[in-house]
């Protein structure tokens, strides 16, 4: 319950912070790969990397690794189709993958394996379709609902809580 509740208040305070919606947008971009990605590959670490640096929404790239988790577990048999397609079935890619699995560090990418390669290019078809979707979504969400979510009793609710939450910090356990 209480990961439910912290999920919540980092959704409202996303959308509701100071950040553009294509901040946000991009932050949730970004997470998304870390969603739809198994998460021990070389490639995460330097999308959390390029999270951390540029000026895009932290908050945002965690509600995109929130909603894509599900459907990376969802999509795998997919992500598989896509990575045996590139990898086994088209020999016109196999120098390359021959090249670049006897460079030093490519390896640790882990695109030998169809399910990674496959939802990595998934997600690289994808990346600026979910950028659009989500910077239109947050900026009519800003539009039209932000201020009557910030009236709701819920809102407040959830708000309210962040006193239980430093609360929380300092209860002896």
């Amino acid at each position: 319950m209480l990961t439910l509740l912290k999920l919540l208040q980092s959704l409202i305070k996303t959308l509701h912070s100071e950040g553009t919606p294509g901040q946000v947008a991009a932050g949730i971009a970004l997470g998304s790969v870390l969603g739809l990605t198994p998460v021990m590959n070389v490639h995460n670490l330097l999308i959390a990397a390029v999270i951390l640096v540029l000026n895009v929404s932290i908050g945002g790239a965690l509600l995109g690794w929130a909603l894509f988790l599900p459907l990376g577990f969802a999509l795998d048999p997919v992500f598989d189709r896509v990575g045996r397609q590139l990898l086994l079935e088209t020999p016109a890619l196999e120098p390359m993958w021959t090249a670049w699995f006897n460079t030093p560090v490519l390896p640790y990418t882990n695109f030998n394996n169809t399910i990674v390669l496959g939802s990595f290019v998934t997600w690289l078809v994808l990346a600026l379709p979910i950028y659009f979707a989500a910077r239109h979504g947050v900026a009519r969400y800003r539009a039209t609902l932000g201020e009557r979510v910030r009236r709701s009793r819920f809102y407040n609710a959830v708000t309210a809580s962040k006193a239980y939450n430093v609360y929380t910090w300092f209860r002896p356990d």
